[in-house]
């Protein structure tokens, strides 16, 4: 790489593109961080921004422009960019490779979606800068520090040169540079505000393993200082079986009074950590919890009703969702959709009908294989327009969920999940 494109230090660079924000405004009110992560990552990549259309503006910027047509070239070639990315990143930088998991084949391409993902929103300031402070807060348990993102700058830029082959030009290399500053900028800035007031990670000890179904199991955990998250929120976490390997789970309760937290977790097929939790986990083992993440949460200013839409384990925060309704008082119509492939799958009805028997707003609609897809099912009833959304489960069932509401007039601001990577591909202009 040319010397004039090298990465500077990180204490001497600041956000070079984003628009200019007033204190306060760098968040944007409803944020989907990552995938409604309640199951194993494996199956479903962590949540990440709520579903939010860009807001109407004069235009994609120069430097957007050419990071979209970058995005659109190595599209068809993704995998082999990452892992001349990962090449390029340990070779260069040997110590390195010990932060990341022994199996590279499970978690390898994570941090290279993730700045790809932040290139493809980087006209959106609100979107694009709660999503990078959430990655910057996250990273601190991996042991990252501000001296690591340049070498991982420069093994992205070597990376994009390689096979951006009709695209790259000293321009466009440029607008990536500026991007990139911009990104490990704002992460950095955000790690360091969070290091003064809560630590990289959680340890906390399974108090309880409760087996609903052969593949389900529900698992309460006591962290070992106090856990501060919000009801619709997910956390990251990391089994004593494999470590360095952090999967997304959603806390499938409101906080609550004795600072215990609920996970419900799924074992799916090759799952390192899912299948760990659900087979190996006993009340006794030590966990780590990362930071709590997601925006997948309720506006307490508004009586706005709720239409949640849950899948599987997707049932977990939408749960936390009714508590959190629950706790603060309100009598706001929430209509919760909770669906399986069959009854015997649906394994927490009974706790969602005991909700409903006492809130007389609550209204619980069971959903098997049998009655079509949850969207469809969902849409049969209504109209939910002026509803607040929430979908959470499976990326398909997400994807399918935001296309059918937005059919039948949920304004796409009103919905929210944590899947921005996924329904946001990179390389769309």
């Amino acid at each position: 790489m040319d010397r004039e494109h090298r990465f500077p230090s990180p204490k001497a660079v600041g956000p070079l593109m984003l628009r200019s924000r007033k204190p306060g405004q760098h968040k944007a009110r409803h944020m989907m961080d990552a995938p409604t992560p309640t199951t194993d990552a494996d199956e479903h990549e962590p949540p990440v921004v709520d579903g939010k259309e860009p807001p109407i503006s004069r235009g994609p910027s120069a430097d957007a422009v050419l990071v979209r047509r970058t995005l659109a070239e190595i599209a068809p070639v993704a995998d082999r960019v990452t892992s001349y990315f990962y090449a390029l990143l340990f070779v260069q930088n040997p110590g390195l490779r010990d932060m990341f998991p022994v199996a590279m084949d499970t978690q390898r391409d994570r941090l290279l979606k993730a700045l790809l993902t932040a290139a493809e929103h980087l006209d959106d300031t609100p979107v694009l800068t709660a999503y990078l402070e959430n990655l910057g807060r996250g990273h601190r348990k991996y042991g990252t520090h501000s001296a690591h993102y340049p070498a991982v700058g420069e093994a992205l830029i070597g990376a994009l040169a390689r096979y951006a082959t009709k695209t790259w030009n000293d321009e466009t290399q440029a607008a990536w540079v500026r991007t990139y500053t911009t990104i490990s900028q704002i992460m950095i800035d955000a790690a360091a505000a969070d290091e003064r007031s809560a630590p990289a990670w959680w340890h906390a000890e399974v108090v309880s393993h409760d087996l609903r179904t052969p593949d389900v199991a529900v698992v309460t955990l006591r962290p070992d200082q106090p856990y501060p998250f919000l009801a619709g929120q997910y956390t990251t976490l990391e089994t004593p079986w494999w470590p360095r390997i952090w999967r997304h789970y959603s806390f499938a309760s409101a906080p609550r009074p004795d600072g215990l937290l609920s996970l419900h977790v799924k074992a799916v097929p090759a799952g390192w950590v899912s299948n760990a939790l659900v087979h190996r986990a006993r009340p006794g083992d030590v966990l780590r919890l990362g930071p709590p993440s997601g925006s997948m949460t309720v506006d307490h200013s508004t009586d706005t009703g709720l239409l949640c839409l849950g899948g599987g384990t997707g049932i977990a925060p939408i749960k936390a969702l009714v508590e959190d309704v629950a706790e603060h008082g309100d009598r706001r119509p929430v209509d919760v959709f909770y669906g399986a492939r069959s009854g015997h799958d649906l394994y927490d009805i009974d706790t969602m009908l005991r909700l409903q028997k006492t809130f007389p707003w609550l209204s619980v609609h069971p959903v098997t294989g049998a009655q079509g897809h949850l969207p469809d099912a969902v849409c049969r009833y209504g109209p939910w327009g002026e509803r607040d959304a929430y979908l959470s489960g499976p990326l398909g069932m997400v994807r399918r969920g935001v296309d059918a509401l937005r059919g039948v007039g949920v304004p796409s601001e009103r919905i929210r999940h944590d899947f921005l990577a996924e329904l946001a591909p990179a390389g769309s202009g």
